[in-house]
């Protein structure tokens, strides 16, 4: 499909008024999406855990205007209180998918959503809350065209959802999601994710994430500025080419169950990103002191231990704790007595892979 396929013909069907609710689930990418081309291309290929506890709800509740406006027309309510700081984020949004949505200046929308989890704290919440908008939005043009089929349904939500935050894309459907054109996986898109085509082995259902919050604050950098540091970066091209590797191997190492090789992988992916941060210029170092703890801890205990354990890390300071269900137990008992002194105040997140988002 091209971007074009995503442009509608005239609306068979008019809706004055009305309300809708998605839950959108974020994730936690195996293989990281680091680096955009214009557009909200990837540089390179990823594939994520979609989270099930993490999650944002959103609610729409749409007017029809007496005319349309040369702007959008929209309120916007974060958590029960009015949050004009996310405004201009959903003005851009808006501008990049009229041409897929040309009904926005026809209406006001009030627009209220909420986070089970503490915002810009390393945890994918523009994932969740642009993936949570675009299906709430795609609910509206489905009304205007009820012949829509379910398939194109979900690839144009993800499709819009990219254009909000490109990680965006991989929160609407589960349980593990690829986003990228990569020549080894039949269907992949740089325009949309979809679920991961082949085989999977059991040992990876159910799959846990348990997320130390290290640092709850405002993360130092932005996503967004992340991803334009690869543009020059003297490494982009070998980490680039190292993400589709990565990517064909996890064919082999999911549908065999090889979890020796899914930790090597996955912690290589983590470090590689943050070893981009800070071979970059401007440099950053997003880890904290307890990050480097918690890090070294879970390879003494897996080392101990035997137990199938591992880390993962978005660009932030808290550290996910992924694990296959039937170690659930000792694993949760080694986190609660030594990794949860690592984390602010206390707090830390139990989750585990989900199936998408839902309409309420």
């Amino acid at each position: 499909m091209t971007e074009k396929d995503f442009i509608p013909l005239p609306y068979s069907h008019e809706h004055s008024e009305g309300k809708v609710t998605y839950k959108s689930p974020s994730n936690i990418a195996l293989v990281k999406y680091w680096g955009k081309k214009e557009h909200q291309i990837p540089a390179n290929p990823s594939i994520s855990f979609t989270l099930d506890a993490c999650a944002t709800t959103t609610t729409i509740a749409y007017k029809k205007l007496e005319n349309p406006t040369p702007n959008f027309s929209f309120d916007l309510w974060f958590e029960g209180k009015p949050k004009e700081t996310f405004k201009p984020k959903i003005e851009i949004f808006f501008k990049r998918i009229e041409k897929y949505l040309p009904f926005l200046k026809e209406y006001h929308f009030v627009i209220e959503t909420s986070n089970s989890f503490p915002h810009s704290s390393g945890i994918a919440s523009s994932a969740s809350g642009m993936s949570a908008l675009a299906l709430c939005l795609m609910h509206i043009e489905k009304e205007r065209m009820p012949s829509m089929e379910k398939d194109f349904f979900t690839k144009k939500a993800s499709f819009l959802a990219r254009l909000g935050s490109g990680s965006a894309c991989r929160s609407i459907e589960g349980d593990l999601v690829q986003w990228g054109h990569h020549e080894n996986t039949v269907g992949s898109s740089n325009l949309y994710g979809i679920k991961y085509p082949y085989s999977v082995h059991s040992v990876f259902n159910n799959y846990h994430d348990t997320i130390l919050l290290v640092d709850k604050g405002q993360k130092k950098v932005s996503s967004s500025v992340g991803h334009d540091l690869m543009h020059q970066h003297p490494f982009a091209k070998n980490r680039f080419v190292q993400a589709h590797e990565n990517l064909t191997k996890l064919r082999t190492v999911f549908a065999q169950g090889d979890l020796k090789k899914f930790i090597e992988i996955v912690e290589s992916e983590a470090l590689t990103l943050h070893a981009m941060m800070m071979t970059s210029l401007p440099y950053f170092v997003l880890m904290k002191p307890e990050t480097l703890q918690i890090i070294n801890k879970i390879w003494d205990f897996r080392a101990s231990s035997g137990a199938n354990i591992c880390f993962t890390l978005d660009a932030g300071a808290n550290v996910h704790v992924l694990y296959p269900a039937a170690e659930k137990e000792e694993i949760i008992t080694f986190i609660k007595n030594e990794l949860v002194v690592y984390c602010e105040n206390g707090q830390y997140i139990c989750d585990r892979i989900g199936f998408g988002a839902k309409k309420m």
